[in-house]
């Protein structure tokens, strides 16, 4: 037997169980391999669609995204202009409610101020008339000491109060 060159014996068998393989595997193994590299072609081409839906999906969500992202941002500017102006509006009140309490309370001390004062002058001026009367009242005591002198008095009075009420 040689290895280069085989004999017609060897060569008929293997021949012959090449053919009886081939036989087999062309009834029942091809055509399961080929349905099944076929189911598999189906798969990948299933896959394939499945994957481009999604993609197309997702540029869709990505779209949407960024329409939501940029409805977002102008809500977000709207309500932070809404809080500035808001924010104005509360320092502006604020402002005119310190300045009319301001005015308030300097009306009131200006009140309170005039009330003393009144009050004040109205115990001066009571002062003034009771030193007034106590002065009058030495100075009479001192200069109608005579009974002539409190006669003379009283006729002066007397005729000023005559006079006084003919003129009115």
């Amino acid at each position: 037997m040689n290895l280069i060159t085989p004999d017609t014996g060897l060569l008929f068998w293997m021949v012959l169980i090449f053919g009886i393989v081939f036989f087999i595997l062309a009834k029942w193994g091809f055509p399961a391999i080929t349905g099944m590299v076929d189911k598999r072609n189906a798969h990948i081409d299933e896959s394939l669609k499945l994957a481009e839906e999604a993609r197309v999906r997702m540029s869709e969500l990505a779209k949407e995204q960024e329409a939501l992202i940029a409805q977002t941002r102008q809500e977000q500017g709207r309500i932070l202009k809404e809080a500035a102006q808001a924010r104005s509006e509360i320092l502006a009140q604020a402002k005119e409610d310190a300045q009319a309490q301001t005015a308030q309370m300097v009306q009131k001390a200006r009140e309170q101020i005039d009330n003393e004062r009144e009050t004040a002058l109205r115990d001066i001026r009571r002062q003034v008339a009771l030193l007034s009367v106590d002065v009058a009242e030495k100075v009479l005591r001192s200069r109608l000491s005579d009974d002539s002198e409190q006669q003379a008095l009283i006729g002066r009075l007397s005729e000023e109060a005559t006079r006084e009420n003919h003129k009115s």
